[in-house]
């Protein structure tokens, strides 16, 4: 009957004018997935409560609600059929199935419209139920007689169908994506516990040892919304089940009442927890029975409020239904994967634009190099400020004897005199008179005492002008100086901030591909944890060669319930996932593929002798990617400050990388970084990213040793002829890649190791030809071997800072 039902029969038109493609509604796909399982046991319940007592009018909301929000219509049919027939006989079953049979044609004749905008109702399809009551109810009367009164009631009874359509249309994502445990909307909730109590209505009067389950189930309700949603959400909801009571059961206006009070104090004492949301509850209904009638006689049964509470009681702390409005929905799972998806590829997009603005801000700045400072210009702006300095002190002279050839910017003279200071950095009276005698400008009258005596005066006050002039322009100078190479290192920073940033939005497009793609397989873990009693606020799934997953969990969890994590993930993904120690912290927890290597890792070092601080710094870390990071830097010389420039330079990379940062992109900030520091300050880095899981690694240099790699007798060089960071502008940084054999291992040392040799030319050869030699594999007994070496080789005298790491490598299943 509902197999020809999909995309040909929504508004065609509609989707071209909103430009949105839609999705079949294939009615019998996921048919009895354990999400929709649920809607058809309320669809069962809905289709108990009738209000012609011919068939139930909210079973027909239901259907249409599927429809409008593409849920497998097939199992809603199965169960209100059956459900209608126990209630209402084959009457009920033909009415309902020929209401539904006029839903299904009339989506044929009227095109619903497909709305991609609207968080739940899809399509819109309430023209439809309205339509489909309104024409059987119509049929029945004429083919019966009618009179006004059946008209409008069949005009009502159509009227109600569409307003619980929107109802239900607003309440099946509740349901099913409550465990998802994302933020609802007030609508969503108060239209959610609507629903239920409809379905809680029919139980009718059934009553076990004369508790009434329609009214305990329905109490339960609105304890639950008070409990975890206070006294709005408390209210509403005793409002809401109060008059649906009404309206079925035909009880009393002020059991309306009774419900709204006792929700609005149990939401107002759910600070107390669970015990004060009973009281609360207990005390409204008290409240408003000696209100109404003068006693305390309760309008609510005071044992079905005992066992509502007793259900309350057993409902674990961890049941979440958070509202929107209250707590916004950052904090949550989306509902729908598509829209978090959206909200990450704007991110991804925005990510781009800040990367091409500073890239742009970037290449003002070598614009600006280009143009101001230019290899040529620096003399000509030197000048420019000098002479500026000079014309500024020469204005309260301007009655000296050589003002105006002073002051001729343009003459020769100035350009002399600035040449000579250029060259002497201070003038004196006979120098000036000797520049103004090669211009054949000559200054005559000291013969006679008086004129020598003005002259003496006048010459002395210009070099006095001159000096101070030159001295604060040199200022300029150097001033000028370092805001070019501020520039040049601002817009070499810039380009690389730039370069990491787009490299990150590349790889949020990338890592939302690899979400869309585990999609279900992260839906299946959040319920197989969920059954665990395991409660997840959130879970990412990547794979770049290896699964890497990030949970984030409500609480810290201890070692067994950790295990079983491990043991959901390896059997969804089909692959072994173990916990990321170095990267989990307290709720948040990360787990990888298993390496398929294991390494082990020996070091040695030594200070200088007489140095009171190694120059040397090393570093072994596991980077977020699962990679392990081995460095070593060899700050020059010894001491305090050869150890803070290597020192800085490992810290500046072990943060890039843990950030995410590219390899090339963090050595050349790194590089830049000691570039800008006011000391010369140079370190090599020595680099090895070792993957286990993939079996490679990647060295990389930076006028670094040679890294030695011995297996069984054969030992390899991988050598390097970069220089050091912070020397010069541009990195020279080689990288090198090697796949792990069993059995490798692999040594890195400073070169306080590698010069501690002196009966070698080529002093590499001296570590190479140890390790052909050496007959242990333990790695530190190799580093310690190969430091005493080095050591007596001086005559047991470290003659410098000296540091070595030795790796070894076998198969995982060895």
């Amino acid at each position: 009957m509902f197999q020809n039902i999909n995309e040909n029969t929504i508004d065609l038109d509609s989707k071209n004018e909103n430009k949105k493609s839609t999705n079949k509604l294939n009615i019998f796909s996921n048919v009895f997935t354990k999400d929709n399982i649920v809607l058809y046991i309320v669809s069962f319940m809905l289709s108990f409560v009738g209000l012609n007592g011919e068939f139930s009018i909210f079973s027909i909301s239901m259907l249409g609600a599927c429809f409008a929000s593409s849920i497998p219509a097939l199992g809603i049919v199965l169960a209100s059929l059956i459900g209608n027939f126990i209630k209402f006989g084959v009457g009920g079953v033909l009415g309902y199935f020929l209401t539904a049979l006029v839903m299904l044609i009339s989506l044929f004749i009227i095109k619903p419209r497909y709305n991609e905008q609207e968080r739940n109702e899809k399509i819109k399809v309430g023209k439809n139920v309205f339509i489909s009551v309104l024409v059987i109810q119509a049929v029945k009367c004429v083919m019966s007689g009618f009179t006004i009164y059946d008209i409008l009631s069949t005009i009502t009874l159509a009227m109600i169908a569409l307003v619980f359509y929107k109802i239900f249309v607003n309440s099946t994502v509740v349901i099913q994506e409550f465990y998802l445990k994302r933020a609802f909307s007030i609508e969503e909730v108060i239209g959610a516990s609507l629903l239920l109590a409809i379905a809680v209505g029919g139980f009718g009067d059934l009553s076990i040892a004369g508790f009434g389950i329609r009214n305990i189930l329905s109490i339960l309700i609105v304890m639950i919304l008070g409990w975890k949603n206070g006294i709005l959400i408390g209210t509403t909801s005793g409002v809401t089940i109060g008059v649906t009571l009404g309206v079925i059961s035909g009880t009393e206006p002020i059991m309306i009442a009774a419900y709204a009070i006792s929700g609005m104090l149990a939401g107002i004492l759910n600070r107390f927890g669970k015990i004060g949301v009973v009281i609360g509850f207990t005390l409204g209904n008290v409240l408003l029975a000696y209100v109404s009638n003068g006693y305390t006689v309760e309008l609510i049964h005071f044992k079905e409020i005992l066992i509502a509470s007793l259900g309350l009681l057993l409902i674990p702390k961890t049941l979440k239904i958070d509202i929107e409005e209250f707590i916004g929905t950052n904090k949550f799972l989306p509902g729908a994967p598509g829209r978090a998806l959206n909200k990450s590829k704007e991110m991804a997009q925005s990510l781009n634009n800040v990367s091409e603005a500073i890239q742009e801000m970037a290449t003002t700045y070598r614009n600006t190099e280009q143009v101001n400072y230019g290899e040529g210009n620096n003399k000509i702006e030197n000048k420019q400020i000098f002479l500026s300095e000079l014309l500024n002190n020469l204005e309260p002279y301007k009655e000296n004897m050589l003002y105006e050839d002073i002051a001729d910017t343009e003459g020769e003279i100035v350009s002399e005199i600035f040449d000579f200071l250029l060259d002497k950095q201070e003038i004196t009276t006979q120098d000036l008179l000797k520049i103004f005698a090669d211009c054949n400008s000559y200054v005559v009258g000291f013969e006679d005492k008086n004129i020598s005596k003005y002259l003496e005066e006048n010459i002395s006050q210009m070099v006095r002008v001159i000096n101070v002039s030159y001295k604060i322009s040199k200022s300029n100078f150097i001033w000028r100086k370092k805001v070019e190479e501020n520039q040049k290192n601002i817009g070499r920073q810039l380009n690389g901030v730039s370069k990491a940033i787009q490299s990150m939005a590349k790889d949020l497009e990338k890592d939302l591909e690899v979400e869309e793609k585990y999609e279900n397989q992260k839906k299946e873990i959040i319920e197989l944890l969920r059954q665990k009693e395991i409660e997840v606020q959130d879970l990412v799934i990547k794979k770049d060669n290896r699964f890497l997953i990030e949970i984030y969990l409500d609480e810290i969890l201890e070692t067994a319930k950790i295990e079983i994590i491990e043991d959901i993930l390896t059997k969804v993904l089909k692959e072994k996932i173990v916990l990321n120690d170095e990267a989990s912290v307290g709720k948040r927890l990360n787990f990888l593929s298993e390496d398929k290597y294991i390494m082990a890792i020996g070091k040695a070092e030594t200070t200088k002798s007489k140095s009171e601080t190694s120059g040397d710094s090393n570093l072994s870390i596991r980077l977020k990617d699962g990679k392990y990071l081995v460095a070593i830097s060899d700050g020059m010389g010894s001491g305090k400050e050869a150890k803070n420039s290597s020192l800085h330079a490992l810290r500046l990379l072990e943060n890039l990388l843990l950030s995410g940062f590219d390899k090339k992109i963090s050595l050349d900030l790194i590089n830049t970084a000691l570039l800008n520091q006011n000391n010369e300050i140079f370190a090599t880095l020595d680099i090895a990213i070792v993957d286990l899981y993939k079996g490679n690694i990647e060295f990389i240099k930076s006028g670094a040793c040679p890294t030695y790699i011995k297996n069984k007798k054969r030992v390899q060089m991988i050598k390097s002829t970069s220089l050091p960071t912070g020397i010069i502008e541009e990195t020279t940084i080689q990288t090198f890649d090697k796949d792990i054999e069993a059995g490798d291992i692999m040594l890195m040392c400073s070169d306080g190791i590698l010069d501690s040799n002196i009966e070698y030319k080529n002093k590499e050869l001296w570590i190479k030809y140890m390790l052909e030699d050496v007959e242990t594999s333990n790695t530190q007994k190799i580093a310690d071997l190969i430091l005493n070496e080095a050591i007596d080789n001086n005559y047991g005298v470290a003659k410098d800072d000296m540091s070595i790491i030795v790796c070894k490598f076998r198969k995982k299943e060895e």
